[in-house]
């Protein structure tokens, strides 16, 4: 089972949600993420976040079971609609703040 890892973490292989200049999502997958997160900053990640730098992390998922299972926890993710995305990373769908830190109801 995935668990939620805050921040960076080289803790084998993971699935990483970034936030790009654009305020788009990506999501992708890696074993290194401070080398990742690197390569998409200097425009050498994936083609999707070149041009839409700088990035921020939001979040990572650690995948116990491996490349496979952090490959399909990638397609599912890449599925599911901004909202689901950013609560799948402990993040509040309006704000983009840490859960707990979001708007508060009246």
């Amino acid at each position: 089972m995935q668990g939620f890892i805050p921040g960076v973490s080289t803790l084998g292989w993971l699935v990483y949600l970034l936030r790009c200049a654009d305020d788009t999502l990506y999501c992708g997958a890696t074993n290194n993420l401070p080398k990742r997160l690197e390569e998409h900053q200097r425009g050498r990640g994936a083609r999707y976040t070149r041009g839409r730098g700088p990035v921020a992390l939001v979040g990572s998922l650690h995948c116990p079971r491996g490349r496979s299972e952090a490959l399909s926890l990638e397609a599912a993710i890449k599925r599911l609609r901004r909202p689901a995305k950013l609560q799948r990373f402990g993040r509040v769908p309006e704000t983009g703040a840490p859960c707990g830190e979001g708007k508060e109801s009246e």
